[in-house]
């Protein structure tokens, strides 16, 4: 029964085929048909806006990363001179005009001076994991993304493929236009889901991979203030 079956399928599609011949189906008519139920339609726009968002929190990140990561010349060595010195006040000012972690991180441990080396050490280390979760702000979205996107993408093959049986299960012949709405769903909801991971998941790695070294450079100047508090001073 299913073999007979299976070759009348393949019977009237070939006739189909033969019929009208082929014929591309502009990727409008491919989304609309795919979110012609609710089903579709409701995961399409979940992955829409998941997409969107990612993209956004991708540009604002790598807009705040360059920021962050511009170079200041002579900034380190200029604090180091200043404080090396004695002029405690303006190595302070220079840090606050100067807009970088780095900067930040410096003037709350110049402020710290004449305390205990241990408690400026402390409030340099909280102040720079501070500035490393402003830093990392929203991109744990693209985390979730990269794994929720193909996920709710694999939602809506499963979703589509119980539409198309739901339709076939009453059918006596082929009819594809019945059934094509279903594998639409399945197929263009899977593409979409995917897209989005892939899109989160890189933009993810690279923006972590910009953090690193933003992090590195925060622990070298922090490590270079903290070798002028232990040199003697002339």
């Amino acid at each position: 029964m299913s073999i007979s079956f299976l070759l009348q399928i393949v019977g009237d599609s070939t006739v189909v085929g033969v019929e009208q011949g082929y014929k591309e189906v502009p990727i409008w008519e491919v989304i609309r048909d795919a979110t012609s139920g609710y089903d579709g339609l409701i995961i399409m726009i979940v992955l829409a806006i998941m997409s969107i968002y990612s993209v956004y929190v991708f540009v604002e990140r790598l807009l705040a990363l360059k920021r962050a990561s511009k170079k200041h010349p002579n900034f380190t060595s200029e604090v180091k001179r200043l404080l090396t010195e004695g002029k405690i006040d303006e190595a302070k000012n220079l840090c606050i005009r100067t807009d970088s972690p780095s900067a930040r991180m410096l003037e709350k441990g110049i402020d710290r001076l004449g305390k205990p080396v241990d408690i400026i050490s402390s409030t340099i280390d909280n102040t720079g994991k501070l500035e490393v979760a402003r830093l990392e702000q929203r991109i744990g979205f693209l985390a979730t993304a990269s794994g929720a996107g193909p996920m709710i993408g694999f939602l809506g093959t499963t979703t589509g493929m119980v539409q198309t049986f739901n339709a076939m299960k009453h059918l006596d012949s082929l009819d594809l236009g019945t059934i094509a709405p279903g594998i639409m769903t399945a197929m263009v909801t899977t593409v979409a889901g995917l897209i989005v991971g892939i899109i989160a998941f890189m933009g993810y790695n690279y923006l972590v991979s910009q953090i690193s070294k933003v992090v590195y450079r925060m622990e070298n100047d922090a490590m270079e203030f903290m070798d002028v508090l232990h040199t003697p001073s002339k």
